[in-house]
């Protein structure tokens, strides 16, 4: 989907496209819960899978209502970009709670460049709102994501 933040949409197929996106995280942390057999490393997966199903049920409900329902337009908030310095790799049966942390940050990261592109081709649009509303949300998500692998694995010796 690299290719549609050129372009502005109607509502209805921003939403879609939103959707799409949130399935699509969904179904890659999915397949990664199917492969990793530690029990850390599966919490981690399922809640982040549990998230995505959230934004898609939001963003579902949102092509019903016709509006997305909530708290005001927030700005994204600030990440450490530790995507910059986690290696980016597929998890298997031995993946690790920290791996998949890592892995989880990568994935939110595709979604924060995805909402990017979309905002930035919707710039001074209606759907530009919309998609700087879901940047900020994922830019929280992986906040709390780079907080609870910072808490956990970049402790101070």
């Amino acid at each position: 989907m690299s290719d549609q933040g050129n372009v502005c949409y109607t509502f209805e197929g921003a939403v879609e496209l939103a959707i799409s996106m949130e399935e699509e995280g969904f179904r890659s942390y999915l397949d990664a819960i199917r492969k990793v057999t530690m029990r850390g490393a599966k919490e981690i997966l399922k809640e982040a899978a549990l998230d995505e199903l959230n934004h898609k049920h939001q963003l579902e409900k949102a092509l019903i209502d016709g509006y997305i329902a909530g708290e005001s337009f927030q700005k994204q908030v600030p990440t450490m970009n530790l995507d910059y310095v986690l290696a980016k790799k597929e998890l298997n049966a031995n993946s690790t709670p920290q791996e998949a942390l890592a892995f989880s940050i990568h994935l939110e990261k595709g979604a924060i460049d995805f909402y990017k592109r979309m905002a930035s081709g919707c710039a001074g649009a209606p759907m530009g709102d919309l998609f700087n509303r879901l940047l900020a949300d994922e830019s929280r998500h992986l906040q709390s994501l780079e907080d609870l692998y910072e808490e956990h694995f970049l402790t101070e010796n």
